[in-house]
């Protein structure tokens, strides 16, 4: 199955299958790239924490892409919260994030998704390059994490029965490290059988979701324990196939070319009332907090 003594990676995704069972996954570990992340803003510690959620949240779908195929975006817009907008994307393994917040409200670690958002909604979008497909699922954001909003999306909109696990750890004098597990059982009908409905209780996905609901926020966001090391303490009775995916790092893809690009397709009249009195038109990046001067 898995070897003992492997040593610990960052920043990787690995996704597995436990053929006898028709399940399959996906584990992700930040950290450089989540630190390179969270440095843009001076977020506070519990939104440091919100973020590092949804970013790996976000890369536990988006790697389940092939790697120059798509591109998954998560996307919290609220009211009435601390949260006034949470953006996350992923394409060919390039992450990125932000949180925009109310600076004036104060935020504490323990609140629940209504009380950092307000009213609101997340929703996850996966454009398919190849195939120019798009499917987009709306979660409420009820509840105490955004992985619990997106597990049950997965259940009842998807009828996919579906696990999903986040841990964040560290601090801003250490840094930090975010882990994440999902698991899945494929839909039988993919493999010549009938489909498993999320409210069944088949032997095989109560066996998985037994076993890889042991897995503790302090495992995922552990420097000490590697992906295969961790699968192999939940899955070493089973027959698990590994399949190594791509590595996550931070990727903003603002350049002042391609925003010129975007603003040449404003009309004259409108670029004109743009510019400062250097002729610039300004603009700025949340994802990487920097702020261009173009000339178009």
């Amino acid at each position: 199955m898995l070897a003992e003594g492997i040593a610990p990676t960052a920043d990787r995704t690995l996704g597995f299958m436990v053929p006898a069972r028709n399940a399959r996954g996906q584990l992700v570990r930040l950290d450089a790239t989540l630190n390179a992340i969270l440095a843009a803003h001076p977020y506070p510690e519990p939104l440091i924490r919100l973020l590092a959620e949804a970013l790996t949240l976000t890369a536990l779908v988006g790697a389940t892409l092939r790697q120059d195929d798509g591109q998954v975006t998560v996307q919290a817009s609220a009211k009435g919260g601390v949260v006034e907008l949470l953006a996350c994307d992923w394409r060919a393994g390039e992450l990125r994030g932000y949180i925009k917040f109310d600076d004036q409200l104060p935020v504490s670690d323990g609140m629940s998704l209504p009380e950092l958002f307000g009213k609101g909604y997340l929703a996850i979008t996966v454009d398919q390059a190849t195939s120019d497909e798009r499917w987009q699922g709306i979660v409420p954001l009820e509840g105490h994490g955004l992985a619990g909003a997106l597990e049950g999306w997965f259940g009842q909109s998807e009828q996919l029965p579906t696990l999903m696990r986040i841990g964040v750890a560290g601090s801003a004098a250490t840094g930090w490290l975010a882990g994440g597990l999902i698991v899945q059982h494929l839909a039988r009908a993919e493999i010549g059988g009938e489909r498993l409905d999320a409210g069944e209780q088949h032997p095989d996905w109560a066996h998985v979701a037994a076993l890889a609901g042991t897995t503790s926020a302090d495992e995922l966001a552990s420097a000490d324990l590697p992906a295969e090391q961790l699968l192999w303490r939940l899955f070493h009775e089973e027959q698990v196939r590994v399949l190594p995916g791509p590595t996550p790092v931070k990727g903003c893809r603002c350049s002042a070319t391609h925003i010129r690009d975007v603003l040449m397709r404003f009309p004259e009249a409108e670029r004109a009332g743009m510019r400062d009195d250097k002729g610039l038109i300004s603009v700025d990046c949340q994802f990487c907090s920097r702020v261009f001067g173009i000339a178009a």
